[in-house]
C-alpha cells in the first residue's frame, strides 16, 4: 500500500478498470435502494476490467425501465403494481422534472410482460408519435378521491449539495483529512445516480438500434472515471465495433458473402451523418429529450441534447476511442492510491467555488485540466504516490497493446504488475502541497507532462500548457488566457496560507447559539476569496516604440561617452 491511513468508503461502481487497493482489507459497500440492501464485497486479489464493468451496468440497465410516477402514487401500491410483471431486482425513486422511479427486474422477460401490457395513451391526438420505449408513465386513477395522501417514496438525491450546507457540514468535522473525505461523499456519484446513466444510455441504444441492431452506447468521462460529480454531464459513445461480421475470417479461396455498404470518402463523414440521423430521431421520437443541437463541425463531432426524466445534459459522441482510453487510464490512478480520488474532489470544488472552471465554455480552466495538475503533483512527490504513464506502458502485456489513431493508448491492465513506493503523507499535508506546488511552478516557460512525469519546456507560446496524455501533440489546456492563470496562481498564494492558519478544529465548548459554526481548514477555502482584488502577476510595461529608440540611443551614447 501506498498510504497507512484509513479510508472511510470506497466506492467502485460503474467505472473503469477496478484495482483493488486494499489487498489486505475485505471493504464492504452498503447502500440501501428502496427496501433492498446492496452488498458489494471487494476481492482481495485481481480486479475487473472497464469492460467487464461496463457489461455488468449495461445488462442492469437493460433488464430496467424507467416510471414516470403521479404525484400522489403510494410507494406501496405502485410496488404491488409493478411486482405483477416479475420480481423486483431494485429500485428506487428520485424527483427531476416531476417524481420518476428506476425499477430493475430480475430479467429482461419480466420487462417485456411489463411493457406488452403498457397502453397507449389514451388521449387522442394526430401528431402521437408511436414510438414505444422503456420510459413509461403511470397514472393513478384513484388518486383524484384522496387529494391528502402522502406518496411514501423515498427520494435519491441526484445533484449535489448547495456550497454554503457543504461549509457548515465540513466544519463541524475534526480534522482536515475528515473534511476532504466528507467532501468527497457528498459530492461523487452514487449507486442510484450511476445506475440512472446507464439507463439513458440504454434508452438512446434503443433508439439507434433501428439503424444499427447491434450497436452499444455506453457512458464515458466524468459518468465512470471515478471523478464525477452529482449532477454532471453524461458524455455517452455510441459503439459500432461490435457489430458482427467484421472480425470474419475471409476465406482464401472459393465463394463468400459480404454485406453491401455505403462508402464515403472520409470516416469524418461517416460519422457526422451517423450522428445527424441518429440526432434527428432524437429529437422527433425521443421521449423527454429536448434541446437537440447537432454540434458535427467540432473536432469530435457530437449531439447535444437534454434529457429531462433523468435532468442530465448528454453528449453523444461517435468516434471518439482516445476518451475512452483516457477515462480508463483516470479510473486507475483513482484506483491505485484513494488518495488521488479525495484531492481532485476538493481541487475541484475549490476552484468551482472560486470560479476556476465554468460548466460555460470559455477561458476556463477545465475539470479535465485540473484533474492532470493533481496527477502530475502526485507524480512529483517524494517518493512518488502513482506512477507516470511511461511507466504503466512499459508495464503492459501484448494484450494491452492499443494504437489510435496513430497515438500510443498503450498502458498495462493487470494492477498486479503496478508496485507503488511507500508513501505516507495525510490528505492534509497533500493538500497544502498542491496549493504551494502551483503558486511557485514556472508556467511561463514550462510544461505539465503525466506521461513523463516532469516539467518539460513548453513546446507553443500558451499561458497554460498541460499536454494531452495519449494525443501529445495536444494542450488540452490551450483555451486558458493568462488573466485566468493569474487567478488561479494568486489563489494558490492565498489558499495556501489560509490552510496553515486555520488547520485546526476550533474548540466548540463555548459556542452558543444556532448554526454559530466557525468554518476552519478547507471549508475556509470555500469561502469567497479573502485577497482584495486579486491581481495578475506584475508583467512590464512597454513604453512607445520612439521612447524606447530615445532611450537606447542614450543609453549607446553613454556608453561611448565612457573612458576606457
Amino acid at each position: 500500500m501506498a498510504s497507512s491511513f484509513t479510508v472511510c468508503r470506497l466506492h467502485t461502481i460503474g467505472r473503469g478498470s477496478l484495482a483493488k487497493c486494499l489487498q489486505k482489507v475485505d471493504t464492504f459497500l452498503h447502500r440501501n435502494i428502496g427496501t433492498n440492501v446492496v452488498a458489494v464485497q471487494e476481492e482481495k486479489n485481481g480486479f475487473k476490467s472497464l469492460y467487464a464493468v461496463q457489461a455488468e451496468r449495461q445488462e442492469q440497465a437493460e433488464k430496467s425501465v424507467l416510471i414516470s410516477c403521479h404525484s400522489r402514487t403510494n410507494e406501496k401500491q405502485f410496488l404491488k403494481y409493478i411486482a405483477n410483471y416479475g420480481d423486483i431486482q431494485k429500485y428506487f425513486f428520485y424527483e427531476s422534472y416531476g417524481m420518476y422511479a428506476v425499477v430493475e427486474f430480475a430479467n429482461q422477460e419480466s420487462v417485456a410482460s411489463l411493457l406488452e401490457g403498457t397502453a397507449i395513451p389514451s388521449i387522442s391526438h394526430e401528431s402521437l408519435v408511436p414510438f414505444k420505449s422503456r420510459l413509461l408513465s403511470m397514472r393513478n386513477l384513484d388518486s383524484v378521491d384522496l387529494p391528502n395522501q402522502p406518496s411514501g417514496k423515498k427520494r435519491q438525491a441526484q445533484t449535489s449539495i448547495p456550497i454554503n450546507e457543504l461549509i457548515q457540514r465540513l466544519s463541524k468535522e475534526e480534522s482536515i483529512d475528515q473534511q476532504i473525505t466528507s467532501l468527497t461523499e457528498a459530492y461523487q456519484l452514487t449507486e442510484e445516480n450511476c445506475r440512472l446513466r446507464f439507463l439513458v444510455c440504454s434508452l438512446l441504444k434503443d433508439i439507434a438500434a433501428a439503424f444499427f441492431p447491434e450497436c452499444t452506447i455506453m457512458p464515458f468521462g466524468s459518468s465512470v472515471n471515478g471523478f464525477g460529480k452529482l449532477g454532471c454531464d453524461l458524455d455517452m459513445f455510441l459503439d459500432l465495433d461490435g457489430i458482427s461480421g467484421k472480425n470474419a475470417t475471409m476465406p482464401k479461396s472459393g465463394l463468400f458473402l459480404e454485406y453491401q455498404m455505403k462508402r464515403a470518402n472520409l470516416e469524418r463523414i461517416v460519422t457526422q451523418n451517423i450522428l445527424s440521423v441518429i440526432g434527428e430521431c432524437v429529437d422527433q421520437f425521443g421521449p423527454g429529450c429536448v434541446g437537440v443541437l447537432k454540434i458535427l463541425n467540432a473536432r469530435c463531432p457530437l449531439v447535444r441534447f437534454v434529457h429531462q426524466p433523468s435532468g442530465f445534459q448528454c453528449d453523444l459522441t461517435a468516434n471518439n476511442r482516445v476518451a475512452m482510453k483516457s477515462t480508463e487510464l483516470l479510473y486507475l490512478y483513482g484506483e491505485l492510491d484513494p488518495r488521488v480520488r479525495h484531492l481532485v474532489f476538493t481541487v475541484r470544488c475549490w476552484a468551482r467555488a472560486h470560479r476556476i472552471t465554468s460548466s460555460i465554455p470559455g477561458a476556463w480552466i477545465s475539470n479535465f485540466s485540473l484533474t492532470v495538475m493533481v496527477l502530475f503533483f502526485l507524480q512529483r512527490r517524494s517518493p512518488p504516490i502513482i506512477p507516470t504513464l511511461d511507466h504503466l506502458r512499459d508495464l503492459a502485456g501484448p494484450e494491452d497493446k492499443s494504437v489510435i489513431e496513430d497515438n500510443d493508448c498503450t498502458f498495462v491492465s493487470d494492477f498486479s504488475k503496478i508496485q507503488l513506493e511507500s508513501n505516507t503523507e495525510t490528505l492534509e499535508q497533500l493538500l497544502c502541497e498542491f496549493f504551494e506546488f502551483y503558486a511557485s511552478f514556472s508556467f511561463r516557460t514550462l510544461s505539465i507532462n503525466i506521461r513523463k512525469g516532469k516539467e518539460q519546456n513548453k513546446p507553443e507560446v500558451a499561458p497554460l500548457h498541460i499536454q494531452n496524455p495519449f494525443e501529445t501533440t495536444l494542450n488540452v489546456s490551450k483555451n486558458v488566457n493568462a488573466s485566468q492563470l493569474d487567478r488561479f496562481v494568486a489563489l494558490c498564494q492565498e489558499s495556501s496560507w489560509l490552510i496553515q492558519q486555520n488547520n485546526t478544529a476550533p474548540s466548540r465548548g463555548g459556542t452558543k447559539g444556532k448554526g454559530a459554526i466557525t468554518p476552519w481548514g478547507v471549508s475556509t477555502l470555500l469561502l469567497p476569496s479573502q485577497v482584495a482584488g486579486i491581481k495578475s502577476r506584475k508583467r512590464r510595461k512597454f513604453e512607445p516604440a520612439s521612447e524606447r529608440i530615445k532611450s537606447l540611443l542614450e543609453s549607446l551614447k553613454n556608453i561611448n561617452n565612457q573612458p576606457n
